[in-house]
């Protein structure tokens, strides 16, 4: 016996399209037990020996000596965020990703799991391995690092505008994190630099900017080769253990903010689905699904797409979702199956353009 995955066919004998969806979102925003909610993070038997975690660090460890860099060893720990402290060589890695039932509350209230894949660790671990080296070797003060990247005293603000695919800054995290500083400018180009068979040179031929600064960091890590650290410090800031707030109280500060949704977008909802619609001679035949449902299910992938490309964070990107389901379950609107894809390409560049606007002007639309 075979199980047959849930359809959006509205002609199906299935339940209603509203049943399903109210079925669906029960399932997709079901509530953390109130036990696990009251636990303090610190109470979690949270560590990195004997889980997955440790075995993704052992292949980090072989890709470190692979790249030339013996001399610098780092220490792991469990934090509330990936980080290095500035002036040590300790990689602080998320704490939910030691614990799969803390991994699922931190995609329910966080939004975004940085490390959902073992290959995804490994690309957060490359980056954190970047400030690791510049702190052990103090390259940020040397004058060709501050001429290369900027100088190390600019402001670090969390707030910051992001040109697409600027040819002055390799892509290698969500959110063109490059441009967000020179220090992170750094660490992802050294995370380009460190990927395995990556050929960077070909990737980045016609971005002048960004290639130059992959062939600084080429040369100055062929020089360190051989050189001891300056810095060894491996002093840990915060680690998880420290973390005494519970699970309710450290996502408290995810929760969404006063984002403002213009109530105008019911006009480009309805031409997004009627300008999908193909020319079939029986409409009344045709299979169709429902918007709202779609959106729900896709909602996830489309706010972590549109943070990617633009920088704008998954927490505005999900009321502006919140709000288009609503709105399409209130206008009932439907789309045929047949053309499913293309209504996500629609529903995406729509999004990505709202998540632009926000970046330059403040706010979805308007002048």
């Amino acid at each position: 016996m075979s199980a047959e995955r849930p359809s959006d066919d509205h002609s199906a004998s299935a339940p209603p399209a509203q049943v399903e969806a109210l079925a669906f979102e029960a399932q997709h925003d079901a509530d953390v037990p109130a036990e696990l909610l009251s636990k303090r993070i610190c109470d979690f038997d949270l560590h990195i020996e004997g889980r997955p975690l440790e075995k993704v660090i052992e292949r980090f460890r072989d890709e470190i000596a692979a790249r030339g860099m013996s001399h610098v060893r780092p220490v792991f720990y469990l934090s509330d965020i990936w980080g290095v402290t500035e002036g040590t060589v300790a990689i602080g890695i998320p704490f939910y990703l030691a614990d799969d039932a803390l991994r699922r509350v931190q995609k329910q209230r966080g939004g975004v799991v940085e490390g959902e894949t073992e290959e995804e660790i490994l690309r957060y671990l490359r980056h954190e391995m970047g400030h690791v080296v510049n702190y052990a070797y103090r390259l940020y003060t040397s004058e060709e690092w501050t001429t290369v990247f900027g100088p190390m005293s600019r402001p670090y603000v969390e707030d910051y505008k992001v040109a697409p695919f600027s040819t002055d800054f390799v892509r290698h995290l969500p959110g063109g994190y490059a441009q967000k500083h020179p220090d992170e400018d750094w660490a992802e180009t050294f995370a380009v630099w460190m990927t395995d068979q990556l050929d960077w040179r070909e990737l980045y031929v016609d971005s002048a900017g960004a290639l130059a600064k992959l062939e600084y960091c080429a040369r100055t890590m062929k020089e360190l080769r051989d050189r001891a650290p300056e810095v060894i410090n491996s002093v840990i800031d915060y680690e998880a253990k420290d973390i005494h707030t519970t699970v309710q109280e450290f996502y408290a500060s995810f929760a969404i903010g006063d984002v403002i949704v213009p109530k105008s977008l019911d006009g480009d909802l309805q031409v997004i689905f009627a300008r999908t619609k193909p020319d079939i001679a029986d409409s009344a035949t045709a299979r169709t699904g429902d918007a709202a449902l779609l959106m729900r299910r896709q909602r996830d992938f489309l706010a972590n797409s549109v943070y990617r490309w633009t920088g704008v964070d998954t927490s505005v990107i999900q009321p502006v979702l919140t709000h288009l389901i609503a709105r399409s379950t209130a206008l009932k609107l439907t789309y045929p199956l047949s053309v499913r894809d293309e209504v996500l390409v629609e529903i995406s560049g729509f999004l990505t353009t709202l998540a632009m606007n926000f970046v330059y002007k403040g706010k979805f639309i308007g002048s």
